[in-house]
């Protein structure tokens, strides 16, 4: 028999009142005589606001996602709104993707919100995350709520919130309204509704939002090429299968072959381990497709489509994922040469990027001579840069983790627009008589050859994270002075905001906020980062190395020194 802690058991007993309906505190009982390491697994904390706002594991408790958690949430929300914008008609905007319980739950935030006063917009389906930061700004709202869990497994769900800008929240907003929510007692939750505040919109949004991704996305591109382009696509049983097509076909690409099993949405994700567009199972279905019909490009989003994943024809003419990396240098240096054709580049241009993300964007944006902001992993960080730098051009930018945004008109990664964007390039390649592999060959020779690889280590429930925690510890109390026979060179310790020359022992101040992340570099200039996921049990080991590429044709054979370096690193870490 398990022993639940009495803080734990304290948190249970509150759901055993009657500010809980009855079906819950039944379920909550039984789950106290069958499974009640479950039942400690739900209570044992409360769900908190990580990178992408708060995900979880759907079900009862304070550690799960359900009506009463995203009720006081949104109250929260609200009650900060309103201490926000005092003397002003409030609006928000609500979308949702195909999980299960995301229309449901889109309707409950939705309902408490209109019980606070506050207009809403709620989209009467499923939308891309893209198009709720869109209808944000669009529509003049003060704040807006995505339902979603983007690509983690069916049983999640998640709450992602935006500000006035279209971006997710960050500092000092978010901490005002996690304040408000923690506040909060469950019973100070309004559920009852008032319908006359709901607006649902739909085709009125969509067809602006399109347009607009048409106009950032479109390069001059020829006619004879968008038609000789033979593109596979995917959804993944997600959102974007709503927009993607639609955004193609007006953008005059006519050869688009989609995964018909993968086209209607499903929280269950039947033909995937996981809808996740970095796994590459989860494009296996398409790239068949692509072997069936002679495709140039095959293109996957995951579900709430703000990710994609590009698949390209390598040397050997055979299907090739590229990481995110590898993608977001592409779609970079694509916009750097059309800006710099245009005559817009004057210096006062920046690109994007994170602390996790390949160190081959700051070299590209010195090479355009603009400059390369780089921040915290998820892009309201990205998004923060646009509104904190309001009199420079951002021109786009991305992270490793398959995410780009092209321009500022959605602030938040931008699987629409950058799936117009990734064809366009292959397109303008094809018609150029090369791929987009060969290009980014020449840009390994033109700029240096960055190779990376992503290490992620699983570890669930509370020991899980209790072993992620430790491992952090023993890193930062033991840091490495040599890793693979190179000695660490300097070391960045986000979570202390220190920068350490283990040279000449100086330490500077890291002037980003504070993130649990540590990053070696060694003195052979690779990078090594340690990184617990902000939105699933996760630890992960981000490794960048580089070399000199002469040229084209060293490409394997450099390639293999790389990922020779890399396996030789993943051994010594004992990963």
């Amino acid at each position: 028999m398990i022993h639940i802690k009495p803080e734990i058991l304290e948190r249970i007993n509150a759901w055993l009142t009657p500010t809980f309906d009855d079906e819950s505190q039944q379920q909550i009982k039984d789950m106290m005589a069958s499974n009640p390491k479950e039942l400690e697994e739900s209570f044992y904390k409360n769900l908190e606001f990580g990178t992408g706002g708060m995900r979880g594991i759907m079900g009862l408790g304070t550690n799960r996602i359900n009506k009463y958690t995203l009720g006081k949430n949104t109250q929260g929300l609200s009650n900060f709104l309103k201490q926000s914008f005092p003397n002003e008609a409030i609006k928000v905007a609500i979308a949702y993707d195909c999980r299960h319980n995301s229309n449901t739950f889109g309707k409950l935030v939705a309902d408490v919100f209109s019980a606070n006063g506050i207009k809403v917009y709620l989209f009467e389906d499923l939308r891309p995350t893209p198009e709720l930061s869109f209808a944000l700004k669009y529509l003049g709202c003060h704040c807006g709520i995505v339902l979603t869990a983007s690509h983690n497994p069916p049983e999640y769900n998640g709450y992602k919130v935006y500000w006035q800008d279209g971006g997710q929240l960050v500092p000092p907003e978010d901490a005002g309204v996690i304040s408000e929510i923690n506040k909060l007692d469950y019973s100070e939750i309004k559920f009852e509704s008032n319908p006359d505040l709901i607006q649902y919109i739909g085709k009125d949004v969509d067809d602006v939002f399109i347009d607009a991704s048409i106009k950032n996305g479109s390069y001059e591109t020829s006619v004879a090429a968008k038609h000789a382009l033979n593109i596979v696509f995917t959804s993944l049983h997600g959102t974007s299968i709503t927009a993607i097509p639609e955004t193609l076909k007006r953008a005059g690409y006519t050869n688009v072959n989609i995964v018909e099993e993968q086209r209607v949405p499903n929280g269950d994700f039947p033909t995937v381990v996981s809808p996740n567009p970095e796994e590459p199972e989860a494009l296996k279905m398409a790239m068949e497709l692509a072997q069936k019909v002679d495709g140039d490009i095959v293109i996957g989003t995951d579900p709430d489509c703000d990710r994609l994943g590009v698949v390209v024809r390598n040397l050997k003419n055979e299907l090739v994922i590229l990481n995110g990396n590898q993608t977001m240098i592409l779609m970079t240096n694509f916009l750097l040469k059309q800006w710099k054709k245009d005559g817009k580049i004057n210096g006062n241009q920046f690109v994007g990027s994170t602390i996790v993300s390949t160190p081959m964007m700051s070299v590209l944006a010195n090479a355009y001579n603009i400059e390369c902001k780089i921040g915290l992993t998820g892009f309201k960080w990205i998004a923060k840069m646009i509104q904190d730098f309001p009199t420079m051009d951002f021109i786009g930018g991305g992270e490793e983790s398959f995410g780009f945004m092209v321009g500022d008109f959605v602030r938040d990664k931008d699987a629409v627009t950058s799936t117009l964007l990734a064809i366009e390039i292959a397109a303008q390649a094809k018609e150029n008589g090369k791929t987009m592999y060969q290009e980014l060959i020449d840009l390994y020779v033109e700029h240096g050859f960055f190779k990376e690889r992503l290490i992620s280590l699983t570890k669930k429930g509370i020991e899980g994270a209790a072993e992620i925690k430790q491992m952090m510890i023993d890193a930062r109390e033991n840091p490495l002075t040599e890793i693979n026979g190179e000695k660490v060179v300097l070391i960045e310790d986000y979570q202390l905001s220190i920068s350490k020359n283990l040279q000449t022992n100086e330490e500077t101040t890291i002037d980003i906020p504070k993130s649990n992340v540590l990053i070696y570099y060694t003195e052979d200039g690779s990078k090594i980062a340690l990184r617990p996921s902000g939105t699933e049990p996760k630890i992960k080991f981000y490794i960048s190395v580089n070399t000199d590429l002469d040229n084209s044709s060293d490409f394997e054979k450099t390639e293999q020194l790389l990922d020779n370096r890399i396996d030789a690193i993943l051994k010594d870490m004992n990963l």
